[in-house]
């Protein structure tokens, strides 16, 4: 899914009751669509939340995720959960714009 980061939450710590620390960040994704344009998605574990170190509000970024549900008395609860972000609204490198024009033997 893609889309522009319209909120990042706060990160939230704990521990679990094996022991185990754990931490976890959402963010809100605005994919543009007519109804209902915001998803949030949750990282959990220190490399995911890391994802988001160099986003901020107003990027555009691509998605990658997993859905799960949970059912817990009764009730199912629905998880999107990344694996991946990339930002899609990076401009090319000098290098990489030289090559689609195909100036990559210029001497400078």
């Amino acid at each position: 899914m893609t889309g522009k980061i319209a909120k990042i939450l706060d990160a939230q710590s704990g521990t679990s009751k094996t022991g185990k620390e754990w931490k976890k960040q959402s963010f809100v994704l605005d994919n543009g669509a007519k109804y209902n344009p915001e998803v949030c998605f949750n990282l959990f574990g220190d490399d995911k939340v890391a994802l988001l170190n160099d986003l901020q509000v107003g990027d555009e970024i691509e998605v990658l995720f997993n859905l799960s549900s949970r059912e817990y008395k009764g009730n199912y609860y629905t998880s999107a959960d990344v694996w991946k972000l990339q930002r899609t609204n990076v401009p090319p490198s000098v290098a990489e714009a030289d090559a689609a024009y195909g100036n990559e033997d210029l001497p400078f």
